[in-house]
């Protein structure tokens, strides 16, 4: 790891700014366990490393198989491992995430908003878009995560 800034510590307000959305997403339409699935698939994608570790680590204590854990991933190969909600919402993430590169096709949005309702359909996209900030955070300023911390 690099000596890189806490930009937590050097931008309080800005952290305590993206804190508050974290706390909204808490608490709005969606179960913890799919948004930390989505912030889990999102940080997979932005090869966040320290957002990796620490949404598997509370998929794990929240109780999801390591079997459904390790596939994650490979969410489109796993069967009926992911219920059709999550293949939804992961596959949203995947093309929110990846705007760049999808455009979100009028296909994808129509999916998800079949299967979300108006409001969890925002909540999901706020998840989305919060973890790919912290994911850049993360990854421009080389947060170390918690694995690697007694290496």
């Amino acid at each position: 790891m690099s000596n890189r800034i806490d930009y937590a510590k050097a931008s309080p307000d800005g952290f305590k700014a993206f804190g508050a959305v974290y706390m909204a997403v808490q608490k709005g339409s969606l179960s913890k366990a799919l948004i930390d699935l989505v912030y889990l698939r999102v940080s997979q994608i932005n090869g966040c490393a320290f957002c990796i570790d620490m949404h598997s680590r509370d998929l794990v204590k929240s109780g999801l198989s390591v079997d459904k854990l390790v596939l994650v991933q490979a969410w489109h190969d796993a069967g009926d491992l992911f219920s059709q909600r999550e293949r939804v919402a992961l596959a949203w993430a995947e093309s929110v995430t990846r705007v760049s590169e999808t455009g979100i096709p009028d296909a994808d949005y129509a999916a998800a908003a079949d299967e979300f309702g108006d409001e969890e359909l925002a909540d999901l996209t706020y998840a989305i878009g919060l973890m790919n900030a912290f994911n850049r955070f993360g990854v421009a300023f080389r947060s170390t995560p918690a694995a690697t911390a007694n290496a």
